[in-house]
């Protein structure tokens, strides 16, 4: 009996039934499981008519109560084929659009790690073992890990260098250019094709499970893979000497995906994204010197792409280095932000391969219909919900505009989950309430006693807690991300249990709790100036200690907690799950207007909060500072200008020798825009917006543009014909970062540091 954790799983149509393979990391190395024979299924409301299939009776209902029968097929084309006739004829098949492989994990439970019974054969560098018993196992893998990474010549497409980082083993193969001898590490051949061809052998010896790039699938993968097929052969990287392959998407808006058999393959953008972080820029430079301290080895030049190809002419040795290091900041990104570690637990979770970016849908599919089919029930397929009806968003209070002392922010933990636990909301539970259930909203009605969702989100907060306690930051957060999925899929007509009551009677719900919260609070003589969805701003004002602000802050959240533990148990005879926390206590409160308006914005604020070590943090949400369309000098400027006010510092100096400094120049490389383009430039009009203008006056625009404004318009970074429009950053930029904050201090920018609008 061996343990193992799925590292990739695929299907094909064969003559004996479907055949599985699965691929698995073991501590005896790779393991191939070969499953054949499999026959894929969908059920039929009993008495509709099937031409097709296998028919069986079984003790399974849909989920309005009806028989239901199973239709098995020998395969999943014919599967597909007699779904589509049964639709045509005003027939709908439940389960119809499950893929052979996710139907036969999830109906083990199997998610992460398994066991394996059955007799394993060895093979070269891994094992076999051919019709396994699975079932499910809490086994944890020691993955190995090997990060690489492509230099190409631009103009005509080769690939002149790859290198790879792996267990301390570093190397680079690259394309000879003239050299009498190779640099450290690298190993020279003569073209591009012995170069894949050694790169193949090279990834064989090392045998990973898990390759690591940035941007890895989009561009080096598929770099490779296009530039192998040019050559008339296939990059043969998998396990099993198995090909790679990338599945380029119909939409921009789709991510490429990589298929390479028995190996994983992490792209660090797309991971980061998945976990959560967030970043100005992802481009790898701005990540390593955001989470490492250090950036690549070519940094700075004109046209990076050029310099690339100077070295492989000239310094080859330069070149493998450079080469080298993107692959160590990819490497120790991963290690420093346990990436590795956020994608296992993932795939522990929710059943979904470890590469799969997003799939939220998929993931609850995963985790709720084995349970479903447990309980005797089948779900419909994707696409037969009911009429699609939206539900309302989180509760938003109006805020209240100014400049405040001491405020403090109550927070519900998991407030949705929360409510889904408490209030029972469960699609089943939906679909068979009983005669005591729990209401919901726009009609809805939820078991009591039998119900998924709620136990389900029960296990996973608990699994948190403990994650938690341990320290175990990966863990924690993959759950987290999971349990605030939940809501989101019932709220999408993408999920097949679909019904505007399910999402409704979490939202409204919310909108109830932060309103009976609010009421407890002005109860009490104090002032809530803001609340959105799951929390809320509680005025205190000056004259209070930070001891006296805390104590209070703990015991509004004792006392509201205990409120909904009385309300909810007299209401709706249900325990409370909810938990209101005493979140953060800022000193100094800056709540901004919505621009030409004197009403309060929202999401929108910043604040100066206190530790409790007494140290001061200075905290944005949605302003200028903190958003990547405005220039870096205008962030600055407001980021430096809210300190200041907040802590009751003077600011007319800063704000008169930063006009004359930006007039003299000084401070021109603060003055970039840096905007995406989010279709080809083709697509856009003529008047279309100044990133765009920009884009058209250089030779190769990527997704990313940098530009600056001139006296001669939007011109990018390194191709300015004229001067740089000054007049345009004072009063585009700099004057509106200001004047949110400066208006509640009775000035404006232009009175502090405006100056007589050049006309030249």
């Amino acid at each position: 009996m061996l343990e193992g954790f799925l590292l990739t799983r695929s299907w094909r149509d064969a003559a004996a039934g479907v055949e599985l393979e699965l691929w698995v990391s073991s501590a005896r190395g790779p393991v191939r499981l070969r499953i054949t024979g499999e026959r894929p299924v969908f059920f039929l409301e009993r008495g509709t008519r099937a031409e097709t299939g296998t028919r069986r009776e079984v003790s399974l209902t849909d989920l309005a109560g009806q028989p239901v029968d199973a239709v098995y097929f020998d395969s999943q084309r014919a599967l597909v084929s007699t779904r589509e006739t049964v639709r045509a004829h005003g027939g709908k098949p439940l389960e119809a659009d499950l893929k052979p492989v996710e139907r036969y994990l999830m109906e083990r439970f199997i998610t992460g790690a398994c066991t394996i019974e059955g007799a394993a054969l060895e093979r070269d560098r891994y094992l076999e073992v051919a019709q396994p018993v699975l079932s499910r196992s809490d086994y944890t893998p020691d993955l190995r890990v090997a990060s690489f990474d492509i230099e190409t010549d631009h103009r005509s497409g080769q690939v002149l260098s790859i290198a790879t980082v792996m267990d301390g083993h570093e190397a680079v193969q690259m394309v000879a250019a003239g050299t009498p001898s190779a640099p450290p590490d690298t190993t020279l051949v003569p073209d591009e094709r012995a170069l894949l061809e050694t790169f193949e052998r090279h990834i064989c010896a090392l045998d990973p499970d898990v390759l690591i790039g940035w941007n890895v699938v989009e561009f080096d993968l598929k770099h490779l893979v296009g530039r192998a097929r040019h050559l008339g052969m296939r990059l043969r990287l998998g396990r099993a000497n198995a090909p790679a392959e990338v599945l380029v998407p119909r939409s921009r808006n789709q991510p490429h995906i990589a298929r390479i058999p028995g190996r994983v393959v992490l792209d660090g953008i797309a991971t980061l994204r998945s976990a959560t972080y967030a970043f100005e820029s992802f481009a790898l430079e701005d990540v390593a010197q955001a989470l490492l301290g250090r950036g690549k080895r070519i940094d700075d030049v004109g046209d990076r792409a050029e310099e690339i190809r100077r070295l492989h002419a000239q310094d080859p040795a330069a070149l493998a280095a450079y080469n080298l290091e993107d692959c160590r900041l990819v490497r120790d990104i991963f290690e420093r932000t346990d990436l590795l570690g956020f994608a296992v637990e993932r795939q522990r979770l929710t059943g979904l391969p470890m590469d799969r970016q997003g799939g939220s849908v998929a993931a609850f599919d995963h985790l709720y219909l084995p349970r479903l089919h447990r309980h005797g029930h089948v779900a419909p397929s994707v696409g037969q919900a009911n009429e699609v009806v939206g539900s309302p968003g989180g509760y938003v209070l109006d805020s209240q505009p100014g400049i405040f002392d001491n405020v403090l922010v109550l927070d519900f933990k998991s407030l949705y989950p929360s409510i889904i636990r408490t209030f029972r909301i469960d699609p089943m539970g939906l679909a068979f309430p009983g005669t005591d259930g729990v209401e919901g909203f726009e009609g809805a009605c939820f078991a009591r006693e039998r119900h998924i969702l709620p136990a389900l989100i029960e296990g996973l907060w608990a699994a948190r807690d403990e994650a938690k306690r341990r320290g175990d930051s990966a863990r924690s957060q993959a759950i987290k991300i999971l349990m605030n999925s939940f809501y989101g899929v019932l709220g999408t007509p993408g999920c097949r249990f679909f019904d505007s009551r399910l999402p409704t009677s979490i939202t409204r719900r919310g909108h109830e709790i932060i309103q009976h919260a609010r009421r407890q609070i002005e109860d009490r003589g104090l002032s809530v100036i803001y609340g959105d969805t799951d929390s809320l701003f509680v005025l205190l004002g000056a004259n209070r200690t930070p001891v006296e602000c805390r104590t209070e802050g703990d015991t509004l959240a004792a006392d509201l907690n205990l409120y909904f533990m009385h309300q909810i148990a007299d209401a709706q005879r249900l325990e409370s799950r909810l938990e209101i926390e005493f979140e953060t206590h800022y000193v100094r409160f800056f709540m901004p207007t919505m621009r030409h308006s004197d009403k309060g914005t929202k999401k929108r604020y910043a604040g100066l909060a206190l530790g409790f070590d007494g140290s001061h943090e200075l905290v944005i949400k949605g302003l200028e500072a903190v958003r990547s369309d405005w220039t870096p000098l205008a962030r600055s400027l407001q980021r430096e200008l809210l300190r200041r006010v907040l802590l009751e510092q003077p600011f007319d100096d800063y704000i008169r020798d930063l006009t004359d400094a930006l007039y003299r120049g000084e401070l021109d490389t603060q003055l970039v825009y840096r905007k995406r383009l989010r279709r080809e430039l083709s697509d856009y009009a003529r008047g279309a917006p100044p990133h765009v203008r920009a884009a058209r006056k250089l030779d190769r625009p990527g997704r990313y543009i940098e530009y600056v404004m001139t006296t001669a318009g939007p011109e990018p970074v390194g191709k300015t014909s004229a001067r740089l429009d000054y007049n345009h950053y004072l009063t585009r930029q700099l004057a509106p970062a200001a004047d949110g904050i400066l208006q509640f201090l009775d000035t404006d920018f232009m009175r502090l540091g405006g100056r007589q609008l050049s006309l030249f």
